[in-house]
């Protein structure tokens, strides 16, 4: 070991010679005549002193000390040297603040963590450590709305190297030396959300902040928050928020999103219509949903879903919804609404009567309806065409024996699963053999236990092999990748035709359904033979 001197006060300076290259690295030095830490290179300059001459006595150097923690005052084992170490270096190239105690603090640093660094091993670790902290900040955001923003720290190397657009605002040829910059239109917790990510390498996301937090991730260019944020709304996407996440993704041009969100409104289109979200989304998506083709939706339910929108938009422009004033804010959306498709019953007991069309076209649906000569029209005539319901067939024959299948109000199961989200309708079910039979059909939908969806119906079998559909008031959203429950009670006179040489999986449009025996079952179906042999859904 290798001991130089400070010049100025005399303290030692230890190096730690290496062997193999006999070069001297520094260990630690600290100068207690006031200058702080010193670096190798000041440690080397500061101990040169010109050579001794012959004779000198090498007595006149003082004693070299024992290492710094064998000593007291600042070098004690408790670690307080380190809070030395702090108290010179600490935040912002400023000395820390002695606290009542007399040990050094930092701002942003809890009493005892001083040397943070030493006590996280990673970059990750360390850069978390900055987070929403003003420690060695350089910039403060300002965000949300005058009244109700909230200051938070940032560290501009940090944000630079994670956000195009940040590089631009702190190192970009038009960057500008503020310390403070104001964003008025992002919400707080959605910024700190995206700092979060870029920090801490996290993603906190909840149903609350997560559009705002695509928002400020698409603005500040963080693609991969962005698309954990749009991940994130499509395994939540249902009826009640299609319409106004269908909003959302054509603003921020997510047309993946758009996608998904339009196949839950075709599906589920009534339950979507019927949602509160429907009323808030602007005009030009108003107008994409009521020009849609696929919807499954009598135009009834479109009408008085169009209607409420309107009266909404009345209440937001602080004007009465009266018939006029809702008919001004549809504009040119209320001639997307397909009137001469309803029954003339159903135009004549709403649209009619409304007050929402003029006298003119009113008398001209009512004339489509009824004259030979035909008017012309500025609404659609033709029906919208909807979904076509697709059917998953489980079963590769079917057959009828003379002591079975019993109807006698005991449940048939079967569980299955898919692989991707699909939109189910109801149940495809056998009827009797030989006779025109009525039977009463009771079918649940289960998940974990839980029934999402049941219905009850009757429907007449014509003797055949046939399947009958048995539907669900609306269709179901099955979730992939889970198993369901499908379940059906029939109650009749006959026996009924069953399946046999069941599928334990089964390729049908693009999905994979999988098929497992249920507890539920106790008349006797299964995977391999049984009742519902079919899966009607969308997708």
């Amino acid at each position: 070991m290798c001991v130089c001197m400070c010049v100025k006060c005399y303290i030692h300076i230890e190096f730690l010679q290496n062997a193999s290259t006999s070069s001297s690295i520094l260990f630690y030095a600290h100068c207690s005549g006031g200058d702080g830490w010193l670096t190798r290179q000041e440690s080397l300059k500061r101990s040169r002193k010109p050579p001794r001459e012959e004779g000198t006595s090498t007595k006149e150097l003082p004693p070299v000390p024992s290492r710094p923690w064998d000593q007291d005052g600042p070098w004690d084992q408790d670690g307080s040297w380190e809070r030395t170490m702090a108290a010179d270096v600490g935040g912002n190239g400023k000395k820390a603040q002695q606290s009542a105690g007399g040990k050094a603090e930092i701002a942003g640093v809890e009493p005892g963590q001083a040397n943070w660094q030493a006590q996280r091993a990673t970059v990750r670790e360390r850069n978390a450590m900055m987070f929403n902290n003003a420690l060695i900040s350089d910039v403060t955001f300002v965000v949300g709305p005058q009244g109700a923003s909230q200051r938070i720290p940032g560290h501009k190397y940090l944000l630079g190297v994670s956000s195009s657009v940040f590089y631009a605002m702190f190192y970009g040829e038009l960057a500008e030396e503020k310390s403070e910059i104001v964003i008025p239109d992002a919400e707080p917790p959605a910024f700190l959300a995206m700092l979060k990510y870029i920090y801490c390498d996290e993603m906190d996301l909840d149903a609350d902040s997560v559009l705002a937090t695509l928002y400020v991730a698409k603005k500040y260019m963080v693609p991969h928050l962005a698309r954990a944020c749009v991940s994130f709304l499509e395994t939540s996407l249902t009826a009640r928020n299609a319409c106004v996440l269908l909003a959302q993704s054509r603003l921020f041009e997510e047309r993946e999103l758009a996608d998904r969100c339009w196949e839950v409104i075709d599906a589920q289109a009534e339950l979507a219509l019927r949602s509160e979200s429907f009323c808030d989304v602007d005009l030009e998506t108003l107008a994409a949903i009521l020009s849609r083709e696929t919807l499954n939706a009598a135009e009834t339910v479109v009408f008085e879903a169009a209607l409420g929108w309107a009266a909404a938009e009345c209440r937001r422009s602080v004007a009465t919804p009266t018939p006029g004033n809702m008919r001004s804010a549809l504009g040119k959306a209320l001639h997307l609404l397909r009137l001469p498709a309803m029954p003339l019953s159903d135009f004549a007991d709403g649209p009619a009567q409304s007050g929402v069309l003029d006298a003119r076209e009113t008398l001209d649906v009512f004339l489509w309806h009824t004259a030979r000569g035909k008017p012309e029209l500025p609404f659609p005539t033709a029906p919208r065409r909807g979904l076509q319901p697709r059917r998953c067939c489980r079963f590769q024959s079917c057959t009828f024996r003379s002591n079975q299948w019993r109807c006698h109000g005991r449940c048939d199961a079967v569980q299955f699963s898919v692989d991707r989200r699909i939109f189910l309708g109801g149940f495809g079910l056998f009827g009797s053999s030989g006779t025109r039979t009525e039977y009463a059909a009771r079918v649940e939908l289960k998940r974990g236990g839980t029934v999402v969806a049941h219905s009850t119906s009757r429907f007449t079998a014509d003797g055949t092999p046939a399947t009958f559909p048995v539907y669900f008031e609306h269709p179901v959203q099955v979730e992939p990748d889970a198993f369901y429950t499908a379940s059906v009670v029939l109650d009749g006179p006959s026996l009924s035709y069953f399946g046999q040489d069941g599928l334990t999986e089964v390729q049908c449009e693009g999905i994979a359904f999988q098929f497992q025996c249920s507890s539920d079952s106790t008349n006797g179906t299964g995977v391999q033979g049984g009742q519902i042999p079919e899966l009607i859904f969308y997708s």
